[in-house]
């Protein structure tokens, strides 16, 4: 089969994605159901029109842009990833997976290919934590890994309602529409950046993930007391903010007590409240990312920063309590999604390495419903959910001609 991806026009669609941010470029800031969301929403509709694909969506917006095959009863062969981007992000994280996939369907079109499995499109809803807390929202609903009635009860920062946000967006019905049943997918691939160093460092164009990491994320609120910052003397105060920041150093101790380099763990809010250089904090909100290559190193440092905030509480005399948002198990890629991609990659000359993903994606949970895999494609310098992420347009070619290659062989 003659594959030819088109670069150019690869590019000027993530160039267009690109304009719908918050943000000024290059920055690209676009937060699952505003308004910029809904319009790229609206710019992928337009693209996937033009392609002649079947166009869908459930009650939380996951889209589905599906070429039918020869024999449509089959369950079809997937590939994407999501759009929405964090604040100050790149254009590059997750828009590469769900633009080089549409370019995948383009070319084994324009080869004469028609495949016997439906080959479908899936731009995932909320992939980043910006808005609800959690990670992988709409494929963790999709997969049945979150249940419609935890759902219900998700939230923004100013208790903005899940209902409320996707009833703005346009998207109706009801939350427990959206699972579907494991086999409904006969395998799901997703391209994606790296988000690190070691393909650009090792000069390969592309990496084969074989298992994929998870955290273990906490949401600890510590609530102190309040008062006046010169009438309020030091042996009287309950400050949340030195409790909450005792708890941050020892977040940090935590990833480095293992010794192992693969342990890392990160405070990523810190939210103070009043917020007022002359009044002590009475509320600290924190949000704790805990991950590791080893599950049981993982739950060492997570059990560790639960004993330094009971410690915290009992030896500050405040209040802190730990919620869990998520802790989620590793997933381990499927053999036959690998070889395929290994095949494909060999197909056209390109060399790869076999690799562990650090971030989390929504092939996570995919993996629940069906075999699947993951592809990456170096970016600049490792550098990822910033202004500066970049993949070249030849890294991001060579990762949509071996998307198409390996779904020719999984519609198969």
């Amino acid at each position: 089969m003659n594959l030819a991806i088109d670069p150019e026009r690869l590019t000027r669609n993530l160039d267009g994605l690109a304009e719908f941010s918050q943000a000024a470029a290059p920055a690209v800031t676009r937060l699952v159901y505003s308004e910029q969301d809904r319009r790229a929403r609206d710019f992928l509709a337009s693209l996937f029109s033009e392609a002649e694909l079947e166009l869908r969506h459930d009650a939380v917006g996951n889209i589905f842009a599906r070429w039918t095959g020869s024999d449509p009863e089959l369950p079809p062969a997937a590939t994407g990833s999501h759009i929405d981007a964090v604040p100050d992000g790149g254009k590059y994280d997750g828009t590469v997976g769900v633009l080089a996939g549409l370019e995948a369907i383009l070319a084994l079109r324009s080869a004469g290919y028609r495949p016997r499995r439906s080959i479908e499109l899936i731009v995932f809803t909320a992939e980043e934590p910006t808005r609800f807390g959690i990670g992988c929202f709409g494929s963790r609903l999709l997969s049945g890994a979150m249940v419609y009635w935890q759902a219900e009860r998700l939230s923004d920062r100013n208790g903005k309602t899940l209902d409320q946000w996707r009833a703005e967006a346009g998207f109706e019905g009801s939350l427990e529409s959206v699972a579907v049943a494991a086999g409904s997918y006969s395998a799901f691939v997703e391209l994606h950046i790296e988000q690190g160093p070691a393909l650009e460092r090792a000069g390969v164009p592309l990496g084969i993930v074989t298992e994929i990491l998870a955290p273990a994320c906490f949401r600890v609120i510590v609530e102190g007391e309040g008062g006046h910052a010169g009438s309020l003397l030091m042996p009287d105060r309950r400050d949340a903010l030195c409790a909450a920041a005792e708890i941050a150093l020892e977040v940090e101790r935590a990833a480095k007590s293992t010794g192992a380099p693969d342990s890392v763990a990160t405070v990523g809010t810190f939210d103070v409240s009043p917020g007022s250089s002359n009044s002590i904090p009475t509320r600290v909100r924190l949000e704790i990312d805990i991950r590791d290559t080893d599950r049981a190193r993982r739950d060492q440092m997570t059990q560790r920063i639960m004993t330094a905030c009971r410690d915290c509480a009992i030896g500050r005399k405040l209040k802190v309590r730990a919620e869990p948002i998520s802790m989620d198990a590793p997933v381990e890629c499927s053999a036959e999604v690998i070889d395929a991609l290994a095949r494909a990659a060999d197909a056209h000359g390109l060399a790869c390495r076999r690799m562990v993903s650090r971030a989390c994606h929504d092939t996570m949970f995919m993996s629940r419903i069906a075999p699947a895999g993951m592809l990456f494609i170096p970016c600049r310098g490792g550098v990822s959910n910033r202004p500066d992420e970049f993949a070249a347009p030849e890294a991001i070619a060579n990762g949509a001609l071996v998307l198409a290659e390996s779904l020719a062989e999984l519609a198969e």
